[in-house]
């Protein structure tokens, strides 16, 4: 067969099958927090999430990285459970627990069998409510942290992502420092900086608990019992707001003109590249027709970047676009490693994508693909209790409509060529990028700076190169 034979025959792209998020009920509890259950029949195992909308963009510099140090502490051991004697609690219940925290939230999650539900949830209980923060824990977790900020200096990739957050946002930002600590923050954070962040996170007002799983709402009600049924209703609750409005991280930007950062890695074969501003908070009003724009130009594997750098000019294995949207306006970035001697060529091609996507309308063809895609992978993401419930985390997070995933797809369907025009023109600024890239400074400087791309400064960071650095370009 001829290659137009082939071309011919093939199979098209099937329709999205029919799809609706689990409904959930939503019950508030005598001590204030929030329960949310869903129940998904035919899933025996249980997911269970303790949701604090705390995050590491609430902290104060001082303290930068507390959060996430004190969630990870929080395992080490309980009141009643010492040591490894946690651990072996949950083994012995065939459950998994877990802690984590991210810029927006702590989520103190545990997974069981539906029957042993209640012993489950009286240890998330007393892991949450009386974690003892061993002193010993915590110094080795805090010297993990340490040595893990040497290597973020000697990898390019993520000495890109922090240089490039760094440049974007204003010191009094959060955002402008990493979430798990500095070299200057971490040091100070001892046993007792970690439980003044534990006291801060017992607030019923803040709190939610969401399960999912082949269990009703009654069955939960009956599993709850102290302490976690009362988390934080004694007086060490604090008085923080309840609404996400009055409780936004600033997301200063430190950027108002173009400007180029380069820092500088000798003999490096390949730049790690990061262009973008700050962005949008997860509350934006067109949020369905910002996802849609972000595919578009960065998010598919035929997106507009992708086609470009890739395909077209073969600068790079992979490129990617897109906003990462937190409670405050997170950053728009677009990402790539390419070959250094493609370095100033590929961020003229990525510089004339963003304008493209704010002056040119997309084609059927691309909204086709964008709106099938968002629309199609939809259900992939729940096809657990886990998803589900992590999928809840959100409307709590963020304080969404009840209906925010019911409305997905529907929402992604409508939106049309004129709305990714309008938020690619209300969201990309091409006017404030700042564009911050990790490379050989003796090979790219002088070409960077009659690029004419902004203003031009060059950093060198006295640390090793990484081993094996240049070996393969990013995907």
């Amino acid at each position: 067969m001829t290659l137009e034979e082939i071309l011919a025959v093939r199979p098209s792209p099937g329709r999205p099958r029919r799809y609706t998020f689990p409904e959930f009920d939503r019950t508030v509890l005598p001590s204030g927090m929030q329960l949310l259950t869903v129940h998904i029949p035919g899933r025996p195992l249980v997911s269970a999430n303790l949701i604090v909308r705390r995050g590491a963009g609430d902290e104060p510099a001082d303290l930068a990285g507390a959060t996430i140090l004190a969630a990870r502490a929080m395992t080490e051991g309980t009141e009643h459970y010492p040591g490894v004697a946690l651990t072996e609690a949950a083994e012995r219940l065939g459950a998994t627990l877990n802690v984590d925290a991210s810029w927006d939230a702590v989520v103190a999650s545990v997974e069981v069998a539906a029957p042993r539900l209640g012993a489950a949830l009286a240890l998330l209980g007393e892991l949450v409510e009386r974690p003892t923060f061993p002193e010993a824990d915590v110094a080795r977790l805090r010297e993990e942290r340490l040595n893990d900020l040497l290597q973020v200096m000697a990898d390019s990739r993520r000495r890109v992502d922090r240089a490039f957050t760094a440049t974007l946002y204003a010191p009094e930002s959060p955002y402008s420092r990493p979430a798990a600590g500095d070299e200057a923050s971490v040091p100070r954070l001892g046993v007792e900086a970690l439980r003044g962040v534990h006291r801060t996170l017992l607030d019923p007002r803040r709190t939610a608990i969401i399960v999912g799983g082949d269990v009703t709402t009654a069955q939960v009600l009956g599993a709850l019992g102290s302490p976690l049924a009362h988390l934080g209703s004694s007086s060490r609750a604090t008085a923080a707001p309840t609404s996400v409005a009055a409780d936004v991280p600033s997301a200063a930007s430190a950027v108002d003109h173009p400007i180029v950062r380069l820092y500088h890695r000798p003999g490096s074969v390949q730049t790690e590249l990061r262009i973008g501003h700050v962005g949008l908070a997860r509350r934006g009003p067109d949020f369905h027709a910002v996802q849609v724009m972000a595919a578009i130009l960065g998010g598919l594997f035929n997106s507009r970047l992708q086609m470009n750098l890739r395909e077209e000019k073969g600068y790079t294995y992979g490129i990617g676009a897109g906003f990462d949207m937190r409670r405050g306006a997170g950053p728009f970035s677009v990402r790539t490693a390419v070959q250094t001697a493609a370095t100033v060529p590929s961020i003229t091609e990525c510089l004339s994508e963003l304008r493209r996507i704010r002056e040119t309308k997309v084609t059927e063809t691309e909204l086709a693909a964008a709106r099938d895609y968002l629309v199609g992978v939809f259900p992939l993401r729940f096809e657990t209790p886990g998803a589900v419930v992590a999928a809840l985390d959100g409307l709590f997070i963020h304080e969404l409509p009840d209906d925010e995933l019911a409305r997905y797809r529907p929402a992604v369907e409508a939106v049309t060529i004129d709305a990714v025009q309008q938020a690619a023109q209300d969201h990309i600024h091409p006017d404030r990028l700042a564009i911050v890239a990790v490379g050989d400074a003796d090979v790219v400087a002088a070409e960077l700076e009659s690029a004419g791309f902004g203003e031009l400064e060059v950093v060198t960071d006295e640390v090793p190169v990484e081993s094996g650095e240049g070996e393969e370009a990013a995907d």
